[in-house]
């Protein structure tokens, strides 16, 4: 019977992290239903409460006062409240508008009434997204850089104190002993850890400031500006939306700052938390591979050594007989003894080991290829991935599967 190919390492990756993405949501949902529940059926047992005491004390029919409560809703749908705001669609708002909708925050505080409005923001929409999540690479690709450039100096300013490298020493010169410093590159934790902890400061600063002019507490502060910058969005708090502040302009100028920078500085910590994610999947990975199936770990281990193709291996585990006649040279003898070198008379005895697959395996020992790596795939401008997963693997080290 012909057994199925077992799934590479990609597709493994990904039904692990489906599976864990679905105990993530159960699990949150678990916990919010428990949480949130009791408040939920207290907050409708008052409301049923308020709604009969109001029907009873001023004569009004519970149909009546339920009519007049769907039209306060539709009302508030549109943006009206019973306190003063300001114009929803004036410039200032409409760019507000705007700006939540390209960044897909999407608060929901405003939405377009009229058919042509409708139509033309999913048109905007399309490119506007788009356009945005390139602003958004592009930024993490220069605080990426930003971040390595300094890391780096200050590596090789620790050298420098410790005396491994010279006070005259260039960047991209080797230094023996040392080694060069061309390919160095950035911890993906440390970056991860300095992008944290910007994110957190820029939270409090932004937080401060809203508890100050909107009159929230700071917890309520610091949850509008995680759902903010993390691009949720839910639309229960919503800053700058009353019809005047003290210092108006300076107000709303800061505001836009700090949406736009806490976005930016989230959507790149986001990125690199998962590179982590990955790693940890990768690590699982191979920790199932080894309890799975010791038996081709062991193969595997014995075949990864540089230069290492053992065709007798090959030919046992296909179970063909291969007839040689005559007594083998020493130099034969001690290549099927060894293990470690190509016996072209063993290969070619073989139908079902061909010529080309010894052709593929000497260009990627050459090059430098590991063997589980195809040349095509190598080749392929999509192999390193597209967007900021991309930009991560090229930019940080320990990404890789021999990290």
């Amino acid at each position: 019977r012909r057994r199925l190919a077992p799934l590479n390492e990609d597709n493994g990756r990904f039904l692990l992290l489906a599976a864990l993405i679905a105990a993530y949501l159960s699990a949150g949902a678990t916990v919010f239903s428990a949480l949130e529940s009791p408040s939920e059926a207290a907050a409708q047992l008052r409301w049923n409460r308020t709604l009969h005491n109001f029907s009873r004390i001023f004569n009004i029919s519970p149909p009546e006062l339920r009519a007049f409560l769907r039209s306060y809703e539709a009302a508030r749908a549109a943006g009206i409240r019973v306190d003063a705001l300001r114009p929803r669609w004036d410039f200032p708002g409409a760019f507000y508008f705007v700006g939540t909708v390209v960044s897909t925050i999407g608060f929901g505080m405003t939405t377009p009434a009229t058919v042509a409005g409708k139509v033309f923001l999913i048109v905007y929409g399309l490119f506007g997204c788009a356009g945005t999540i390139l602003f958004f690479n592009l930024f993490l690709e220069r605080i990426i850089s930003l971040l390595a450039f300094i890391m780096k100096a200050c590596y090789e300013r620790q050298l420098r104190r410790s005396g491994l490298l010279p006070s005259n020493f260039r960047r991209g010169a080797a230094v023996p002993g040392v080694g060069s410093l061309v390919g160095w590159k950035p911890s993906v934790y440390h970056v991860m850890l300095i992008l944290g902890f910007f994110a957190i400061t820029l939270s409090c600063c932004a937080s401060a400031m809203y508890t100050a002019v909107e009159g929230w507490n700071y917890v309520d502060s610091l949850y509008y500006c995680f759902v903010t910058f993390s691009t949720i969005g839910f639309g229960d708090l919503v800053s700058s939306q009353n019809a005047a502040y003290q210092h108006q302009g300076l107000y709303r100028f800061g505001n836009f700052v700090f949406i736009l920078m806490g976005v930016c500085c989230i959507y790149s910590l986001f990125n690199v938390i998962s590179i982590v994610i990955k790693q940890i999947l990768n690590w699982v990975l191979k920790k199932l591979d080894c309890r799975c199936c010791p038996k081709c770990h062991k193969s595997s281990t014995r075949l990864s050594r540089r230069n290492a193709i053992t065709p007798g291996a090959r030919l046992r585990r296909h179970n063909i007989a291969v007839d040689v006649d005559g007594q083998y040279d020493s130099d034969t003898e001690g290549r099927r003894l060894s293990g470690e070198m190509i016996s072209m008379r063993e290969l070619t005895a073989s139908n079902k080991v061909s010529l080309a697959i010894l052709q593929k395996q000497l260009s990627e020992t050459a090059n430098g290829y590991p063997r589980n790596v195809c040349i095509n795939t190598r080749q392929n401008g999509f192999s390193a991935g597209v967007g900021a997963l991309a930009i991560m693997n090229n930019r940080l080290a320990e990404t890789s599967d021999s990290r």
